[in-house]
């Protein structure tokens, strides 16, 4: 429980904070899933009339149906329109954030830190200060939402700037697959009895553009960039939710490392459909820092889960290589075999990248590269191994120093 005159105080600070601002903004980051606090994040939301985004690794925690949803406050690789709203912000409360150098793009942020409330599950840091220890953020959210005052006028400038995205070109007959057409019948599949898992890669991004509707579960990770990780992820959510069917996109490196679990999910009369999108390599690596050890050996994945699956239990496999393919594979899976396990790998072209993964490959590989700052603090590192350490500038803005010794995983 909180200490009762810490989160008094705290919400009596955050209120002075708030009130006195003209555009403030809530951002929901991934602890706020430890904390409990996505209903109360919410009523915040309601009672204060703000518009609100999400952290990439805090997609599904909140509604995206509520009419005040930006998006994806993702730095340079944000939904559009949305990170606009948030750095131009005088004021932005942030629920559970993690800044590392992958949710902040290299630490790329555009933002202040005397613009900033930074709530974590048990502590509050208003602007330069003062901080609040003992505050429970569950309760912090419940008591700002009855105090604060009602301010519409970020979301309202929102409205004035968005404009509605377009569609992906329309395919001639049987040209190769792009991966934005393979999202789009995506996101036609999602229910609100659905769940994505994304996959470390190039499903990040474009998984993060799907719109979920409400109910449709969501599991990604960040904090390590661990290849691999979806394949388990998936074993174990399926059997957990068994009142939802999982659809996973992994890529086939990612596939690669941890495959074997496919076993586990027949034994187990799981019903997931997994695509695996089969472009030759470690994408997501090539545009961090490219070399011939991001080329993997192709296999045959098909048939190496038919191998697995060796007639025993429910299992479907397709390799599309063309929309029409997808279409029909798509029918199969959600119509006929709907009971059982299916596999459609998906064809394509080894430089078919999303326009986000290409920006935030470049900017990361420019801040783990920075030559190191001795006076900075030690926060972790990335997947590339390079110790990361978080400061402030004297301007007040999130930066981030590499150090030339490395860590075996992030903080």
């Amino acid at each position: 429980m909180s200490n009762k005159m810490g989160l008094e105080a705290a919400v009596e600070a955050t209120v002075e904070f708030l009130n006195k601002a003209v555009k403030p903004v809530l951002v929901a980051g991934p602890k706020l899933r430890v904390a409990k606090a996505g209903k109360a994040f919410v009523d915040l939301v309601d009672a204060s009339g703000y518009a609100y985004a999400i952290m990439p690794s805090a997609k599904g925690f909140v509604p995206e149906t509520h009419p005040h949803f930006l998006g994806t406050y993702w730095g340079a690789v944000s939904t559009a329109f949305c990170a606009e709203i948030v750095e131009s912000a005088d004021a932005y409360l942030f629920a559970g954030p993690i800044f590392n150098d992958y949710s902040s793009v290299g630490y790329s942020f555009l933002l202040k830190k005397d613009k900033a409330i930074i709530v974590q599950p048990e502590r509050v840091i208003v602007g330069n200060g003062p901080a609040f220890g003992c505050v429970m953020m569950k309760e912090y959210l419940s008591a700002l939402a009855k105090r604060v005052q009602k301010n519409t006028t970020a979301y309202e400038n929102y409205k004035r700037i968005f404009v509605p995205e377009g569609h992906p070109l329309k395919g001639e007959a049987n040209e190769p697959l792009r991966v934005n057409v393979l999202f789009k019948h995506i996101q036609d599949m999602l229910t609100g009895d659905s769940a994505v898992l994304a996959e470390t890669g190039d499903s990040w991004f474009n998984c993060q553009k799907l719109k979920l509707p409400e109910g449709c579960g969501y599991e990604f990770q960040m904090q390590y960039g661990s290849i691999g990780w979806s394949v388990g992820a998936l074993l174990g959510y399926a059997q957990g939710a068994s009142d939802k069917r999982v659809i996973a996109c992994i890529g086939d490196g990612s596939f690669q490392v941890t495959a074997q679990d496919v076993s586990t999910m027949l034994r187990c009369e799981q019903n997931s459909i997994i695509f695996l999108i089969n472009n030759g390599g470690y994408t997501i690596e090539v545009e961090i820092h490219d070399g011939p050890y991001n080329v993997i050996k192709n296999w045959n994945y098909t048939a190496l889960v038919e191998a697995i699956h060796n007639g025993e239990g429910k299992c479907w496999t397709a390799k599309v290589k063309c929309e029409e393919e997808l279409t029909a594979a798509i029918e199969t899976a959600l119509g006929e075999k709907k009971d059982s396990l299916c596999f459609i790998e998906v064809i394509a072209h080894k430089d078919d990248t999303s326009k986000e993964l290409l920006e935030w490959g470049s900017r990361v590989s420019a801040a783990n590269s920075r030559p190191p700052n001795p006076h900075a603090e030690r926060v972790g590192a990335g997947q590339s191994g390079v110790q990361l350490r978080r400061v402030w500038s004297a301007s007040g803005v999130l930066e981030a120093k590499a150090s030339p010794k490395s860590l075996s995983s992030a903080s």
